[in-house]
């Protein structure tokens, strides 16, 4: 037995209401079982009983056993001095808080399905462990409680992104700059991307916009690739470049080692991806302006629509020479950018501004991008019907990462529905 179970049946007000009174035979009415508390302090806050003739507010705890209470110092901490009332399934133990004062106490009885059912959850080994019974769940019902996840999510990576802009003095291009260095790393480079940015400010970026050598010498130079001597014209000019604008910024470059290219396509070689960056930051000065000014989906795409300056259209390396190759960003890279990174900003852009439009133009964004098609995805295959959009996949991938992976299934709306409902 859980306490979680027991807070979500006081909750859901689940227990057996029928001749309820304390262990000391006080009959009691629950007027209002509160709020859950998600902070430390009792479970639940707010709410209202009626013991005998007298009616109470303050706060419920919820344990297993009423010696928990003991166990958990509950009697010396006076932030437990306002509970009202302490509800357990097993009363081995009258408890007082830190004045003395005997706090009611009242065995909750409920039926043993819902446990049952609770316990099926918990239990099965299955990536989702409510498969068994999503087929009697309605449609609607799942899209609704998928519609709430994926605000979830946005917000919490809101939440993130916040932090940066305020780090960055409320720079929203600052801050986009990074996240966008972080997202192009495309999780396998996530790390030295993200250390890239930090090295190198997208303020010393823009002062070099109008000139694409510079920002590519920048670029190679602070990510450790111009540490070395290669017989090419271009290298030598980069390093050329770089050494002049080390000095002048007095930048610190990061290790060349942190750079993975085992097990890439050399399409995704990181050499690759900071000749499109480059591309990109030249190409768009002040980026984030020019996205949240974007009326169209297609407008921002075309923002990441760029080839690779001329050396690379036949190296991946430095110093290697490959066969003539266009190495435009794909539709799946730029895809994945707008919703790891265009969606999220324009969220966090609509809360921090209380710009609802901005908000509601991060869930369109991800309407209109076609479904992902990843390892998490594929756990669901046989439990949703097929998604559709980001904007589903989205709340896929939320759901099972906080919620089903971490047995959650008392804060899902879908395992809460699955324990009550009578015939699932």
């Amino acid at each position: 037995m859980k306490e979680q179970f027991l807070q979500f049946i006081w909750q859901q007000q689940l227990f057996i209401k029928d001749d309820l009174s304390t262990t000391e035979g006080e009959k009691i009415e629950i007027i209002s079982v509160g709020y859950k508390n998600s902070d430390a302090g009792p479970d639940f806050y707010d709410a209202k009983i009626r013991v005998g003739e007298q009616i109470w507010a303050g706060t419920v705890e919820i344990h297993v056993k009423a010696s928990d209470w003991i166990k958990h110092n509950h009697g010396i901490d006076r932030a437990y001095d306002n509970v009202i009332l302490h509800v357990v399934t097993e009363a081995d133990f009258d408890v007082e808080n830190s004045l003395g004062v005997k706090i009611p106490t009242v065995q909750l009885k409920y039926s043993s399905k819902l446990y049952e059912k609770y316990m099926h959850l918990i239990l099965n080994k299955g990536p989702i462990p409510c498969s068994d019974f999503l087929p009697n769940i309605d449609v609607f019902y799942i899209k609704t409680w998928q519609n709430r996840i994926l605000i979830e999510r946005l917000e919490r990576k809101t939440d993130n992104i916040l932090r940066f802009y305020y780090a960055n003095n409320k720079s929203w291009e600052e801050t986009f700059y990074q996240f966008l260095l972080i997202n192009f790393g495309f999780k396998v480079n996530s790390l030295p991307f993200e250390l890239l940015s930090k090295s190198l400010p997208y303020k010393i970026i823009s002062k070099q916009k109008d000139n694409l050598l510079q920002i590519e010498a920048l670029m190679y130079g602070q990510s450790g690739f111009l540490n070395e001597d290669i017989d090419s014209e271009y290298f030598n000019l980069l390093k050329r470049e770089y050494e002049y604008l080390q000095k002048k910024y007095l930048l610190k470059p990061i290790e060349k080692h942190l750079w993975k290219f085992l097990r890439l396509r050399p399409v995704n070689f990181p050499t690759i991806r900071i000749a499109q960056l480059s591309q990109i930051l030249h190409s768009n000065v002040n980026m984030f302006s020019k996205i949240i000014s974007c009326d169209e989906v297609e407008q921002i795409k075309q923002i990441f629509r760029v080839n690779v300056s001329e050396y690379w259209l036949n190296h991946y390396t430095f110093g290697k020479k490959s066969p003539k190759k266009d190495k435009h960003l794909g539709e799946l890279s730029i895809n994945g950018l707008l919703i790891n990174t265009v969606a999220v900003f324009l969220f966090a852009y609509g809360i921090e501004n209380k710009l609802e439009k901005y908000k509601e133009k991060a869930l369109d964004l991800l309407e209109t991008i076609p479904p992902e098609n990843n390892s998490i995805i594929e756990k669901w295959d046989t439990s949703f019907s097929k998604p559709i959009s980001a904007f589903e996949t989205q709340s896929m991938i939320e759901l099972y990462n906080e919620y089903c992976k971490k047995g959650r299934c008392l804060d899902c709306s879908i395992g809460g529905k699955i324990i009550i409902k009578e015939n699932y």
